[in-house]
């Protein structure tokens, strides 16, 4: 997928677990610009997998084998967590 088709990806970020939509959305909204071409790469990769698999890694059950995978879970973690702190 190309990294430049936001509406490409928007469509990807829509995810059919209520838990995964918390979690990716908001930080396609207000993340995705601000990332460097690779690290978008890496975002629209980790939307190719299964809803179970991401749901595992961003709840904690399971650690991608893919360090690059591995630091953009973290990294929507964390963004997401700041923005909580936030509210």
């Amino acid at each position: 997928m190309d990294i430049n088709n936001k509406t490409r990806i928007h469509w990807s970020c829509r995810r059919g677990m209520r838990e995964l939509d918390i979690a990716i959305m908001p930080f396609f909204e207000n993340d995705y610009d601000g990332l460097s071409d690779g690290d978008k790469q890496t975002f629209v990769r980790l939307l190719a997998f299964e809803d179970p698999q991401l749901f595992r890694w961003l709840m904690n059950q399971a650690t991608p084998e893919d360090a690059e995978l591995e630091r953009m879970i973290k990294m929507i973690q964390k963004k997401n967590a700041e923005r909580r702190s936030l509210a």
